[in-house]
């Protein structure tokens, strides 16, 4: 067998493999005597049939099957050991002529070479790293929210501002019957929260659906309908006040500490309010160093010049998939998949060259450090080594597990050097102004 290599650019090469009769011809021949030993035909014993008439009936799939298989097994092996790194897989060139009956055979495959090129982490421009605070403002309304949670319900006669109305909705020509709770500080229209004030229990109001909540979100659980019906809906519905109340905030005291954080953990009303703002924070990393990974990616996606084999992609995508594409559908299915496969490259050439890897043992401690994260929400705070190492070890059984918390422990890598590395400008904000900084 002879395999050689046409460079037609630095993106496309010709992949030429010759094989003669004496590479195949031996294994062809072990098959069909094993054929022969197996064939029950019509008129001979088995394993007395003659080899001319299972060549005749065998030989030509035998045949076929070897080549394929020396081929594949062949090509593999050349593309490994010249290094060479393709996109896709190698594509066979048509041949027209091509006849099975011969002894030799000349196969012609196309190659989608990678491109070459570098990629400085030390960008150009800064990238803003957003590090986000709690103010005053969002730790005292957490605040307010913990009192009210942890505060009792005290009966009142009439609806005030600030109280909570529980009654059953109802519109017989839409179909709705849902008892709820309204908390009046949620109410989103004036002319809704003058209808309810100073009602009492057995009124009845008639309520606008249209802007009646301050989170449109919410419209749907309080009338209890679907949300696809719940959004922009513009009806009349009856409110039938069944009992009004008024929550009486929980005080700031020890007993209140102590249910939130355990005794003694807390013992201030200072020393609360720098708890949540220290917990605030370290709920909003996650979102500040996700905007981080994603503006990094970004950076280099648009600032990393390299081309691509694009007509040998393009007819990989049309060959290659579940279903027969047009060319022009291939086309298509490239320019959606280019960016991604930038970045594919982009990123394996980072990871290259800052020799970024994942040991078994790391794998193994992030697994345990999420699986112990959801315990955690299940009230389970302090499992035992044992119990961790178990269950790690059925998760890192499961192949999708591991390669989910494979690309999960990568990232936090790559994050970690584009912080050490990168141009970075830290910029604190208000998570309020991030929001608005980011999302528009």
């Amino acid at each position: 067998m002879n395999i050689t290599k046409e460079q037609i650019d630095d993106l496309n090469a010709v992949v030429k493999v010759a094989i003669s009769k004496d590479d195949y011809q031996d294994k062809v021949d072990t098959i069909l005597k094993d054929y022969r030993k197996q064939a029950n035909i019509p008129g001979f014993r088995k394993g007395q049939v003659p080899m001319g008439l299972i060549k005749k009936q065998y030989g030509k799939a035998v045949l076929v099957d070897e080549v394929n298989k020396l081929l594949q097994d062949n090509l593999n092996k050349y593309l490994t050991e010249e290094k060479l790194d393709v996109l896709g897989n190698p594509l066979p060139k048509q041949q027209d002529n091509f006849d099975w009956d011969k002894d030799d055979f000349d196969f012609e495959f196309d190659l989608g070479l990678a491109p070459s090129f570098e990629v400085p982490l030390k960008t150009k421009k800064p990238i803003t790293h957003y590090k986000i605070t709690a103010d005053k403002k969002m730790v005292d309304e957490q605040i307010d929210r913990i009192r009210k949670q942890y505060g009792k319900l005290v009966q009142k006669t009439e609806v005030g501002k600030k109280d909570e109305v529980t009654g059953t909705f109802t519109s017989e020509a839409d179909e709705i019957n849902n008892k709820a709770t309204l908390e009046l500080d949620k109410i989103g229209s004036k002319k809704a929260m003058n209808a309810l004030l100073g009602k009492k229990v057995g009124d009845v109001v008639s309520l606008n659906t249209k802007g009646l909540l301050k989170e449109d979100y919410l419209l749907s659980s309080t009338l209890g309908i679907p949300a696809e019906k719940a959004k922009d809906l513009k009806i009349d519905v009856d409110f039938t006040i069944e009992e009004i109340n008024e929550r009486e905030p929980a005080a700031l005291d020890q007993e209140l500490f102590d249910k939130l954080f355990g005794p003694d953990t807390i013992k201030s009303e200072k020393e609360l309010k720098e708890r949540i703002k220290e917990d605030s924070e370290k709920q909003f990393e996650q979102q500040s160093e996700q905007k981080l990974l994603n503006d990094v990616t970004e950076y280099f996606i648009e600032n990393t010049k390299f081309d691509l084999p694009t007509d040998f992609l393009t007819r990989w995508i049309q060959m290659t998939g579940e279903k027969p594409l047009t060319a022009e559908e291939a086309s298509e299915e490239f320019e959606k998949s280019e960016k991604g496969l930038r970045y594919q490259l982009i990123e394996g050439k980072i990871i290259k060259d800052n020799n970024v890897q994942i040991q078994f043992e790391e794998l193994k401690e992030f697994a345990k450090g999420f699986i112990k994260s959801q315990m955690a929400q299940f009230g389970q705070l302090n499992p035992a080594e044992e119990e961790l190492d178990t269950i790690a070890a059925r998760v890192l059984g499961n192949e999708d597990e591991v390669k989910r918390l494979s690309e999960q422990l990568m990232s936090q890598k790559l994050l970690a050097l584009y912080k050490e590395k990168a141009n970075l400008k830290v910029k604190e904000v208000t998570y309020d102004n991030f929001v608005k900084e980011v999302y528009g």
